[in-house]
């Protein structure tokens, strides 16, 4: 007894023919630059939409019936981060190098200067005022501090079997970092700046014990700072359970899950949000998940997430494959900035963290978190075009040769 094979037009060879492709194609050392240049464009392109949306509300009743003020202003960021994200991607690695420290005490001289004369805006001293511009340097300090400890890192390359040399001068200089916004009251850029100080170390290779002190140590610190205030405390007590507290500390939670709820599979549609309407604060900043998920739908939200993590999986192959350890250690720094940030703001939406005010990076509104955060992935871009054989195949399309060729040689 025979058996009939499928024939060629089966749906199953199909999907698999579908996924050999992919297959290849992620294979190709150029895949990481598309990766990191279609989410990148992608997520900016949703942040947009949602921002409109979700600020539409906002903007009528404080800019005199204006609709469209606060996303006017977002668009007027993004052209402004545009151009320097595509100059990042451009840039000598020895220019950038050479600008890592000027950078760091920059950001050192804002941060201080935030905790002097800085502007207090819903209880946090993070904002600074430059004659008619207001910039929050914390925002700033996030690309500066990865750079920096990038720098330090590769200069040190061959010593970082050594404790001291991991330790010395990087955590002191993020310490000192962290020191100075929480001088500001602003707990969740220090946790993220935390994070960066942690996942760096992992990378540079400390040891686990050196670990286990360190995220103690940080679990101490952390619950410390909260707890010396009344509205942190509640805001811990209450973020597993918001409804308990329903009117005060549990009210921003509360009604994030219930725009959340209300989207299902696939949302209520792009501007059909009903929490947008006063009853969720920062619904256009800190909040603008909980709007995207009523609106897009679990679909909506699993598609963001899943470009960040597109975006992760991007730059993590850029500094596996490196010979530079720079361009190493500059790529893990600024995924664990980039995601880091993304898993606490849609963890404080989901209820599971308490609400600290952090932005969903390249989606919600500000300019002060735009502007680095493409910049960052500029230089993402740019390491991965950069690597020896992506920079082969780019120069020869360029050239309108077959990326396979080599160029002829003359005698």
């Amino acid at each position: 007894m025979t058996t009939a094979n499928p024939p060629a037009g089966d749906g199953s060879a199909g999907r698999l023919g579908w996924l050999t492709s992919a297959r290849e194609a992620l294979r190709s050392p150029l895949a990481p630059y598309y990766l990191l240049l279609g989410a990148s464009a992608l997520l900016l392109t949703i942040g947009l939409i949602m921002v409109l949306s979700a600020s539409s509300v906002y903007s009528y009743k404080t800019h005199d019936g204006d609709s469209y003020a606060v996303v006017k202003r977002q668009l007027m960021w993004v052209l402004i981060a545009l151009p320097l994200a595509w100059l990042a991607s451009r840039v000598p690695l020895r220019l950038i190098r050479a600008l890592t420290v000027p950078a760091y005490l920059l950001s050192l001289a804002l941060l201080f200067a935030t905790m002097l004369f800085g502007i207090v805006i819903n209880g946090n001293k993070n904002w600074l005022a430059l004659g008619p511009l207001v910039i929050q340097p914390s925002e700033i300090a996030k690309l500066a501090l990865v750079l920096w400890a990038a720098n330090v890192y590769a200069n040190k390359e061959r010593r970082l079997g050594q404790l001291r040399h991991i330790i010395v001068p990087v955590v002191p200089g993020l310490a000192l970092a962290t020191i100075l916004v929480v001088a500001g009251r602003d707990l969740g850029t220090a946790l993220v700046f935390m994070s960066i100080a942690v996942g760096l170390l992992f990378v540079a290779g400390a040891p686990r014990r050196f670990f286990t002190i360190c995220i103690l140590g940080l679990g101490a610190i952390v619950l410390a700072l909260a707890t010396t205030d009344a509205e942190r405390v509640g805001r811990i007590l209450n973020f597993a359970d918001p409804f308990k507290d329903f009117h005060d500390a549990g009210w921003q939670p509360a009604h994030g899950l219930y725009a959340l709820s209300s989207g299902g599979w696939l949302g209520q549609g792009i501007g059909y949000s009903r929490q947008k309407w006063g009853d969720l604060p920062e619904a256009h900043t800190d909040f603008i998940f909980a709007v995207l998920g009523e609106e897009l739908g679990l679909i909506g939200t699993l598609l963001v997430v899943g470009l960040f993590l597109t975006i992760a999986y991007a730059a993590v192959r850029v500094a596996r494959e490196t010979r530079d350890p720079f361009v190493r250690y500059a790529s893990f720094g600024i995924v664990v900035w980039l995601l880091g940030q993304m898993m606490i703001n849609v963890g404080m939406v989901l209820a599971l963290l308490p609400v600290i005010g952090i932005p969903l990076p390249l989606v919600s509104y500000g300019g002060s978190a735009l502007v680095p955060s493409l910049v960052a992935l500029g230089l993402l871009i740019g390491f991965a075009r950069r690597e020896p054989t992506a920079a082969r195949i780019l120069s020869q399309r360029k050239r309108g040769r077959p990326a396979g060729l080599s160029a002829p040689t003359h005698r």
